[in-house]
């Protein structure tokens, strides 16, 4: 994998602020001369995603460019008359990453460089520009997940801190959250919780769109806090003595381990999310 010096193409990592990039970013440190370490903002992340981006710059001595769309989110909301990105409908993904990297990248041959893993069973994101061409290591070397881990903890680095309740990297109003983890991002971040409200309510022409199927965040959050927990429990959930023990869980003080325990055993699950799928860069 070792790049020779009288390649002129360039070397890019995309960062999302999540466990396998971050681990990629590890990875490829000293095998990659001249990698480039870009992060695509958003505007809208997590306080944790830049605390973690602060944390590889100091523990692994790199340089990350931000990228940025030259138009906000807000703008293209509007443009796209108040209809919410989705599964179907990424638009926040197109206009405020895969432009601005494309962009940023230019007509260079370019090596973009993807921390999909070898246990995953999805693509990434593959540019329709000739001039750029994915590369998956952690694929090509079969790496999972308790390799990524591996990697993280040796490095020092670690785990970025919203793990401790949330599944993934991306925007605070991310639409691939799972439901438990909306309601988790109002713990946690109240007031970005009401933004992502804000966005489903304030449109011009009078129609609300919701960031979950079939209910808006405060319906949401409304439910998980006040409906008896036991009716959220599926038919083929756990035994009583795991019900039991879910049912001792408080929903304000939320951890991905009770999430990822919940979820494994069918508490809390819904059909329509598709809760292994991800945004194509974001995810990197």
């Amino acid at each position: 994998m070792m790049r020779k010096k009288s390649d002129n193409s360039r070397h890019i990592l995309a960062l999302s602020g999540g466990k396998d990039s971050a681990a990629l970013a590890v990875y490829l440190k000293d095998k990659i001369p001249d990698l480039e370490y870009v992060f695509l903002d958003t505007g809208h992340e997590l306080p944790e995603t830049y605390e973690y981006l602060e944390r590889m710059k100091a523990i692994l001595g790199i340089k990350i460019t931000t990228l940025r769309s030259k138009r906000d989110f807000d703008y293209w909301l509007t443009i796209f008359g108040g209809v919410l990105p989705s599964p179907q409908n990424r638009w926040c993904t197109r206009e405020l990453k895969i432009i601005p990297y494309e962009q940023y990248i230019g007509i260079d041959q370019t090596f973009s460089y993807v921390g999909l893993r070898y246990d995953e069973d999805r693509m990434g994101y593959i540019s329709g520009k000739q001039n750029i061409m994915p590369r998956y290591p952690f694929i090509e070397e079969e790496l999972v997940k308790e390799d990524i881990k591996t990697i993280l903890e040796d490095s020092g680095l670690g785990l970025p801190k919203y793990y401790n309740w949330r599944s993934r990297s991306g925007c605070y109003f991310c639409f691939f959250q799972r439901r438990l983890e909306w309601v988790a991002l109002k713990s946690r971040h109240p007031d970005l919780f009401e933004k992502a409200c804000a966005y489903e309510a304030n449109h011009s022409d009078g129609r609300t769109y919701t960031w979950v199927k079939g209910a808006t965040l405060q319906e949401l959050a409304h439910r998980v806090k006040d409906e008896d927990i036991n009716s959220l429990i599926v038919k083929r959930g756990p035994s009583q003595k795991l019900k039991d023990n879910l049912l001792s869980i408080k929903f304000d003080n939320i951890s991905f381990d009770n999430i990822q325990a919940i979820e494994e055993m069918q508490y809390l699950s819904f059909e329509d999310e598709e809760v292994n799928e991800g945004c194509l860069v974001c995810t990197l």
